[in-house]
Formats: structure tokens, sequence, C-alpha cells
């Protein structure tokens, strides 16, 4: 009975994605302008175009749970469709890569940033985050200039900006809680915090410059423009997937860096110091450990 209520859902929603997005690039075929791409027609337009709710769940139901740290590697194939596109005027489309979505959404007010994974200082103005974001470089022949001509205002040029880019983005760290529910009988996942990784605005091209939590974003306020904002689908381009979808079904290749433990949540690099594979084998027996909990709760 479980299983058939199981496969139930998965083709409701596979159907349910599957329409929304079909129709999203779909327009290719009947745009008569440019502008026109990527744009829902009259007749294709659906629904209330919102992301799936998450369903409630009870304490009472929740038998089992752990709070999880991943690491998300934009370096590895799996994961490209969180890092490009980092150019969009060469593409000539409309889609962002996730970075740009976040900043775009944080500057717009849609979404709840944070300083940290546990979410206790929330960065309400936009300014609270740019210094990490951009850095400005007065040239010595700035001063030269000043020095000469007091008062006026110094030539384009003089003042070198330094963006963190699209491009700059190692990678990406999220936080979410694994957990059994005695009510559904299976093992869940719930994403709830995300944060971009890059190197140190102020080493961008340095090659072992230091790497940087820039914000974290708290993954429930970010689900609508998540939802509204696609990623690459490289099977089939007539049906992209949200950002939303790829990241809720794990569709990426991540590992684990922290689990919440007695030691005031110490990370793995902590105890297991300059071996990288140890660390590597370290979050391998972690997700072990945590998929096997499925198999154990019918264990008797």
């Amino acid at each position: 009975m479980m299983n058939w209520k199981k496969t139930v859902l998965a083709v409701l929603a596979f159907v349910a994605f599957g329409a929304q997005y079909a129709t999203a690039q779909i327009n290719i075929l009947n745009a008569e302008k440019p502008e026109d791409l990527g744009k829902l027609s009259a007749e294709d337009s659906i629904s209330s175009n919102k992301p799936i709710p998450y369903g409630y769940v009870s304490a009472r139901d929740v038998l089992w749970q752990k709070r999880v740290w991943e690491f998300i590697d934009l370096d590895e194939r799996v994961n490209f469709p969180l890092y490009y596109p980092t150019d969009t005027m060469r593409i000539g489309t409309n889609r962002r890569a996730l970075f740009s979505v976040l900043v775009n959404g944080f500057k717009e007010g849609k979404l709840d940033v944070y300083d940290d994974s546990y979410f206790t200082t929330k960065l309400e103005d936009y300014n609270e985050v740019e210094y990490r974001l951009k850095k400005k470089d007065t040239l010595d022949v700035a001063f030269d200039f000043m020095n000469a001509n007091p008062g006026e205002p110094l030539p384009e040029g003089y003042v070198v900006e330094t963006n963190v880019k699209p491009s700059d983005i190692q990678g990406y760290k999220i936080m979410g809680v694994w957990y059994f529910d005695k009510k559904q009988g299976e093992l869940k996942y719930r994403l709830k915090g995300i944060c971009p990784v890059s190197r140190d605005v102020n080493f961008l091209d340095a090659e072992d410059g230091t790497f940087v939590e820039l914000f974290w974003v708290w993954y429930p306020t970010a689900r609508q423009i998540m939802y509204d904002s696609k990623a690459f689908n490289e099977r089939n381009s007539a049906t992209p997937i949200s950002f939303d979808h790829l990241l809720n079904s794990r569709r990426f290749n991540a590992t684990i860096y922290k689990v919440e433990n007695v030691y005031g949540d110490r990370e793995i690099e902590e105890y297991i110091q300059d071996n990288a594979l140890f660390q590597l084998l370290e979050s391998d027996r972690i997700k072990e450990q945590i998929r096997d909990m499925e198999q154990d709760m019918w264990t008797y």
C-alpha cells in the first residue's frame, strides 16, 4: 500500500512540474520578437505558478532528526546548473546564475539574509552585504591628481572597482534537516539555508585566497524566487527545471562538512586535520549513517 501511494505521488509531481516547466521555454516557437523569449503566452499561462508548499510536520511525528551542513562544489559537472550562466549577455536569454538570483532577490527585499548558518544575526540592509561583494581601489595617480587639482572630481578610471561575479563563486554551503517521519514511515530532507562561497573580495585573483561565506539565505523565504528562476536542463531545453525543484529534489552532489554534535557542532576538519582523504571518508561515513537510519527503523 505504501509503495502504491508513493508511486501515485511521484507521477502527480512529475506531471505538475513537467507541465509548468515545459511552457517556460516552449514559447521560443511562438515568439514574434526576441523580448518574447522565455515568457508565458496567455494560452500557456497556468494555475498559480507557485512552488508546491511544504507539508506540515507535527513534532509528534518526528521520530528522529539531524541537522546537517554540506558543501556543493561547483567544479563538479553535476553541479553546473547552479553555476552557469556566468555571462547572460552572451547567451541572450533571461536565465541567471543562482548567485545573481540570490543577490537580486535580496536587493529587491524579497529574501531574508543572515550573517551565519544559525540565523541569529539578520542583515536588514544591502549595504551590510555590499562590503563583502565590492571593493574600490584608488590608484596612485589619483592622489597626484588630487594634490595638483584640489576640489576637482577624479577623472574616470582613477578608481578601480572590483565586484564578486557569478564566475567567482566556488560553491554553496547548505544547511538542512534529515528527519524520519513516522506517520509517512520514511526518511525525508528539508532544506533550510543556503550560502554562496567565494574568495575574499580583496583576493579574488589570488590562487590560494581565503574562502568566505558571503551571506546566508533563509531558504523558505526564497522558494518563490527560486521557483520563478530556471536552471538549464541538459537533457531537454524545452523543459527547464526551477532552482527550487533542483535543490529540494537534491539533484546535486554535496559533501558533508559538519553535523550537529555534542562538541558544539564542530566541523570534520577540526577533528580530522591535514588529511583531505580521511575527511572525505568521514563525510561518507556520516552520510551512510543517515541513510541507514531509515533501514534501522524497520529492524526489530
